[in-house]
């Protein structure tokens, strides 16, 4: 019974197969949660995959909803005064996209080519949550119990927002109630380096449009007599960030990016990878490094823009123009005030015309927990002892997740330990895992799940 035989337990799970089997159930399940079609496939991979895999392990679990949202709550309690830890993984996935993928590659199948398996949820965020569930595994059949105490929440509703999850957790907090949050999601910093990220970047997704008039008309007969809106809304969009990418709302950034997260970035560069696009350093905030640009401060990005019929132009001034826009902001801007401030700006410039409306309910809002926390600082250090590298620290992930649920709603520390990389295309056709990735996150987990039994956790 040793840490080094848990780790060994855990990689054995890649070269038996096990792992595979496993995740490529998961991946056959259809759950887009964006697809209304696909309602009845997000209960079932509950129902059917969730739950026996983790009473396999000696959790108890319910099925909770929210609305119209499935989640699954497990615990699995050993022992009074030993730290209780959550869990959390989302089985829903974005949109399959399956006449996009290379030839021989389906959304659905699990399949390896080379030194990767493709698949939707591979990264995002099935396969995430399936490494972690074999490393708890590892760790249970190697010391013949955890040593501390696991609860964990998947939820069917991530990719829509996490829809109903804020309301359950704050039903929920005796059910939930954990001494720290360890969970995996998003890329690592790069594919060699393990990572910890702290929280995350808020997400404000909107619509802009301007309805000009009814129908098109004749671009020879009414050119010159007519506004036209796609070039009247491109022109707001280019009032709202500069040619380089640099946002002009000042409301929409923070007042500067405190010591501690410059201190924690310093030695954190992004990376292309092979497959992933070149970085363009002239583009964004000017003075700020590729990392504090992405992990500390926002961006402004133009979605969809269409006017027209962009399948069959035809000669007329179109009647609209509309563009979907996304700002990802850090911790010191108020998202309550994107839109007011926005609305503000384009009467400021101009641009009364066009309207504004947010394209979804729900708001990830940005979180960042203390590079300095004993939480982290204990993370760190195991998986430092399990890979023989120093792990990247990212006070905040680029992207968002609904982390300020469990940060604020929880009060919980937040520490996640991602098993992908930036270039793995989620979201995008081909998604994919590298096996080196797999590998290294099976062992990182088991070691850091062993960890957490002996004596020198925080409390």
């Amino acid at each position: 019974m040793s840490r080094e035989a848990a780790i060994a337990a855990a990689q054995r799970c890649l070269d038996t197969g096990a792992l595979r089997r496993d995740l490529a159930r998961r991946v056959a399940m259809p759950t887009e949660s964006q697809n209304p079609e696909r309602a009845s496939v997000l209960a079932q991979y509950l129902e059917e995959e969730m739950r026996p895999a983790l009473e396999s392990l000696g959790f108890s679990c319910r099925v909770l909803r929210e609305g119209r949202w499935p989640f699954l709550a497990a615990e699995r309690h050993e022992e009074e005064g030993r730290p209780t830890v959550l869990g959390y993984g989302h089985g829903d996935v974005i949109r399959g996209l399956d006449e996009g993928w290379q030839q021989g590659l389906s959304p659905w199948t699990l399949t390896q080519r080379e030194d990767r398996w493709y698949g939707r949820g591979v990264a995002d965020n099935k396969g995430q949550h399936t490494i972690n569930l074999a490393a708890l595994g590892a760790v249970i059949e190697t010391r013949g119990r955890l040593g501390f105490n696991a609860k964990y929440l998947i939820e069917m509703g991530e990719e829509m927002g996490s829809p109903g999850l804020r309301e359950l957790c704050s039903r929920e907090k005796a059910l939930l109630s954990a001494d720290v949050l360890i969970a995996s999601d998003g890329p690592r910093l790069t594919a060699a380096r393990p990572t910890v990220f702290l929280g995350a970047r808020g997400g404000v997704t909107f619509d802009l449009w301007i309805d000009a008039r009814k129908g098109g008309h004749h671009s020879g007969n009414w050119g010159g007599l007519l506004s036209d809106p796609a070039i009247q809304l491109a022109h707001a969009i280019a009032s709202i960030c500069g040619p380089t990418g640099q946002i002009r709302i000042p409301e929409w950034v923070p007042d500067g990016i405190p010591d501690s997260v410059r201190k924690a970035l310093a030695d954190c560069q992004p990376e292309s990878g092979l497959d992933g696009p070149a970085i363009e350093p002239w583009w964004g905030e000017p003075g700020l490094t590729p990392a504090e640009k992405v992990f500390g401060w926002c961006s402004f990005t133009v979605l969809a823009f269409e006017a027209g019929n962009p399948r069959s132009p035809v000669n007329a001034i179109p009647a609209k123009a509309w563009a979907r826009c996304q700002l990802r902001f850090v911790v010191g801007v108020d998202w309550r005030n994107v839109l007011p401030a926005l609305r503000r700006h384009l009467d400021r410039q101009g641009f009364p015309q066009v309207q504004i409306a947010p394209s979804r309910d729900e708001v990830f809002q940005a979180t960042r927990l203390d590079p300095d926390h004993p939480w982290v600082q204990w993370a760190v250090a195991s998986i430092a002892r399990s890979t023989g590298k120093k792990p990247a620290i990212l006070p905040n992930l680029g992207g968002s997740l609904p982390n300020d649920i469990f940060s604020d709603t929880l009060a919980l520390p937040t520490v996640w330990v991602p098993h992908s990389y930036p270039s793995c295309s989620q979201h995008a056709p081909n998604e994919h895992l590298p096996l080196d990735v797999i590998r290294e996150g099976l062992g990182l987990m088991a070691g850091l799940y062993w960890d957490l039994g002996e004596p020198g956790t925080p409390r």
